[in-house]
């Protein structure tokens, strides 16, 4: 578990950031992030009439509201799920409006400086998560491909020994199906 210190300094990495009215919210994180979490970029903003923190990490974007003496609203969503992100700016404040699956979540009053970097996080953070799969495909693909260039050279090895007068056809012809099979 992720203590509070530790979140606390990445928080002061990011820079200046929103965070009005959620000192409550932010106490709650080292209860809810993984210890594989790195906070990418963090927000708050009003949604449902009450203040919320909207926090951004490689896995997902975690919405938390800690009532004023007891309860927790906790939404989040995989990054996998989220359809589209957007922004508006006023002249003092600024929206997020998130897509995710059919539904959709406008997060008001944010501070218009922090909307367009809490965008960009998540659509980094979305692209990265991309890429990453990508890679793990090709990566299996060619792991794949390899076993097939296996088979491919040790059938060139085979047919090479045959014109040689190394192996019979029929001996060839039995390798050649253990290969195959294989």
């Amino acid at each position: 578990m992720k203590t509070l210190e530790a979140i606390q300094a990445e928080i002061k990495a990011l820079g200046d950031v929103d965070l009005f009215g959620t000192k409550k919210e932010v106490n709650c994180l080292p209860e809810i992030m993984k210890d594989s979490e790195h906070i990418l970029y963090l927000t708050s903003g009003l949604m449902d009439g009450t203040t919320w923190l909207i926090v951004c990490t490689e896995e997902r974007i975690i919405l938390l509201d800690k009532g004023m003496f007891f309860g927790m609203k906790q939404t989040e969503m995989s990054l996998d799920k989220i359809n589209s992100i957007s922004y508006n700016k006023g002249l003092l404040l600024g929206s997020i409006e998130i897509w995710h699956g059919g539904a959709r979540m406008i997060i008001e009053n944010c501070t218009k400086e922090s909307v367009k970097p809490f965008v960009d996080a998540v659509n980094n953070a979305i692209e990265n998560r991309k890429t990453r799969s990508s890679e793990a495909n090709v990566q299996k693909a060619v792991q794949n491909g390899s076993s097939t260039i296996d088979i491919a050279d040790q059938l060139e090895r085979l047919i090479s020994m045959v014109e040689k007068g190394f192996l019979s056809q029929e001996e060839f012809e039995t390798q050649k199906q253990k290969l195959l099979n294989s």
